[in-house]
Order: structure tokens, then C-alpha cells, then sequence
């Protein structure tokens, strides 16, 4: 009988670790929050639990795993005016926890969004107020070196407003919500030149601030904060084209609304983006040949002010920072229809950004 009962208790205890995967939160601290969180997602429930402090930090509002996942970068707020902005580098201990390992500065305030090459040598930072964006080359130990590329976008007549940007193999690409544009670098002889700063004309104040690539890189889905919109880019052999154009309210909507975060689903049929204001994450169905989206779901997120959101590593489930409510929703995905059913939601306190 103990022998069953210890095999019983050793299936139990390897199937809630095979499920479980840990959920990493950044946050402003300027209220309850202490630095970044660390929860245990369930994988075949969609349950958060084990909630603790991975460590204190100073509003690390975006996160980012480095190419072996065995460190998070982050962007940090600085705790004065006195004091700049600054990216941190953080090792992953044993128990989830993590240890600082070093910081570098900004060189920009307002620092708002970080992503790391696919090759785990490269960083890059978005400074949304001053509109500056900062490269950054990662040693083995996973440090920081300090800055070793600054573009500024500014204008005499245009103030800039980096938001976020990606690597694509050999290109950076940059979200320029001030400037209505997505820059376009690439990497020659180890230092990454300006391209194009813009790859298409954007008509009005759409404001582009978060965007996803396809896995082939062909196309761009650009969300736009300003304009409640998502602008589908093509890349043709030698440029690119807008091929699509659509709202991410709902038609009965006429409130105020600021979009924020944009994610392609695991097989890219559908895609996903979050509106604050009407608190809701849009669901578009994506034609996977031609690349243009159609809406086919507004639903509401449970909270207040949806941030960023994220799919967790199955593909089955998205979770939904709500800052202003202080809470995170989960939601089940429809794999056949890529529709949406909320299921939870989880206290945490202003929850900015998830990273799985």
C-alpha cells in the first residue's frame, strides 16, 4: 500500500510541474507593487496560483527573456526625477526568484519596451518621452554593456515617441507613435543603419505602437493607439505595401479608447489585440495566404485599462494585464474559431506586463 500511494504521490507531484509554467509580471511600483511578481500557470486549467515577489525593482514595466531564457531583461522607471531611466539584467534562480545582475542606462526617459535578438547578443530600448531608441550588446554572463548605439527620431518640427521595437533576422524594426512610423534598420558590418523611417506612408495621427511579425516575415501587424486601428503591412521584394486596414472596436462603441498590445495566435490564423476604453481584446481571423485579417470578436477583459497580454506556451490560453483594476484575466481560445471565453481573473497588483 505505500508503495502504491508513493508512486501515486510522485504521478501527482511530476504531472502539477508538467502543467505548471511560471508567469513572470512587470509593474509601476508608484502604488502597491514592489517589483516583478512570479505566478505558476496551469497549462490544462488556466489557473494562476503561488503568487510571490521575484524581486523588488523600480517600475520594471517591460520584460524580456534572454535567447537561453536563463535571465529577464527589464526596463525601469527611475524612483525620482533626478535620476534616469535604466535597463536591468536579472539571473532566474533555482526557486524562480531572481538576482540582479547589472543595470545600464537608458539614454531616454519614459523607457517603455525591450526585445532581444533572436541570437541573445543584442537588446533594444524604447525611451517614449524623449523618443530615443538604445542598443545594447549582452555578454555570456548575461550583463549589459552600456549603450553602444543611440538613435534619437526627433524632428525640429516632429517630436518623437518610440514605443517598441523587434529584430528580424538581420533587420530592426521600430514603432514610432509620435512620428506616425515604423523605422526600418539593418545590421551591416555590426552596427545597424537606418534603412527607411517609414516602410509605408501612414495617413492621419493613427499612432503605431505595438506590432508582431509573421513567422516568414512577410507581414507586419501594426497596432495603432491613436487611431483604434490595426495596419497590415506586406513586404514585396523590395519594400512594403499596406494591404489592409481595419478598427478593432466594436461597431456599438463610440467611447474614447487607446490601443496597446497586438499577438499573432501559435498558428497564425488569428489575431489578437487589446483596446483600452472599451476594455477589450479584438479577435481577427487571419487569411493565411493573403495576410488580411477579418473581426470576428470584441469581448471585455474583466478589469480596467488592458496593457499588455500574452498567449501562453500551449497556444490555448491568452492572459490580459489590466492595470487601472489591478487584476489579470485568463481566457480560454476556441483553437477552431480562435474566439475567445473568459474563465478567471487573479490580483496582482498594476500588472503592466506577462512574460511566459
Amino acid at each position: 500500500m505505500k508503495s502504491i500511494l508513493l508512486i501515486f504521490a510522485s504521478l501527482s507531484f511530476f504531472n502539477f510541474y508538467a502543467q505548471n509554467t511560471p508567469l513572470y509580471v512587470g509593474t509601476y511600483t508608484a502604488g502597491d507593487s514592489e517589483g516583478i511578481y512570479k505566478l505558476e500557470f496551469n497549462t490544462e486549467t488556466g489557473e494562476l496560483s503561488n503568487k510571490t515577489l521575484a524581486i523588488k525593482a523600480s517600475s520594471p514595466t517591460f520584460l524580456s527573456y534572454s535567447a537561453d531564457r536563463k535571465y529577464i531583461y527589464a526596463v525601469n522607471r527611475a524612483e525620482t526625477g533626478t535620476e534616469g531611466d535604466y535597463v536591468s539584467s536579472y539571473k532566474i534562480l533555482d526557486n524562480g526568484t531572481l538576482a540582479n545582475i547589472n543595470s545600464a542606462k537608458a539614454h531616454g526617459t519614459a523607457a517603455c519596451h525591450i526585445s532581444i535578438d533572436k541570437k541573445g547578443k543584442k537588446a533594444v530600448v524604447s525611451n517614449y518621452t524623449s523618443g530615443t531608441v538604445s542598443l545594447f550588446d549582452i555578454n555570456k554572463d548575461g550583463s549589459l554593456n552600456e549603450a553602444s548605439q543611440i538613435f534619437d527620431h526627433n524632428a525640429a518640427s516632429e517630436k518623437s515617441h518610440a514605443h517598441s521595437a523587434q529584430f528580424y533576422k538581420k533587420d530592426l524594426f521600430v514603432a514610432d507613435l509620435g512620428r506616425n512610423a515604423v523605422y526600418q534598420y539593418q545590421l551591416k558590418e555590426d552596427a545597424y543603419k537606418l534603412k527607411t523611417s517609414a516602410i509605408v506612408e501612414m495617413e492621419g495621427n493613427p499612432g503605431p505602437r505595438h506590432f508582431c511579425i509573421s513567422k516568414n516575415g512577410k507581414y507586419i501587424y501594426i497596432i495603432n493607439e491613436h487611431g483604434s486601428s490595426i495596419t497590415t503591412v506586406k513586404r514585396t521584394k523590395n519594400k512594403f505595401e499596406q494591404i489592409d486596414h481595419d478598427s478593432t472596436l466594436d461597431e456599438n462603441y463610440n467611447g474614447k479608447n487607446a490601443c496597446a498590445d497586438i499577438h499573432l495566435s501559435k498558428d497564425e490564423r488569428f489575431l489578437y489585440g487589446s483596446n483600452r476604453g472599451e476594455n477589450s481584446i479584438v479577435v481577427f481571423k487571419r487569411n493565411t495566404k493573403t495576410g488580411t485579417i477579418d473581426k470576428i470578436q470584441n469581448i471585455s477583459v474583466h478589469g480596467d485599462w488592458p496593457r499588455n497580454f500574452t498567449l501562453d506556451p500551449t497556444g490555448k490560453f491568452v492572459l490580459v494585464a489590466n492595470r487601472r483594476s489591478n487584476n489579470i484575466a485568463v481566457f480560454s481560445i476556441d483553437l477552431v474559431s480562435g474566439k475567445l471565453t473568459f474563465l478567471k481573473d487573479y490580483a496582482v497588483p498594476t500588472p503592466v506586463c506577462l512574460l511566459f
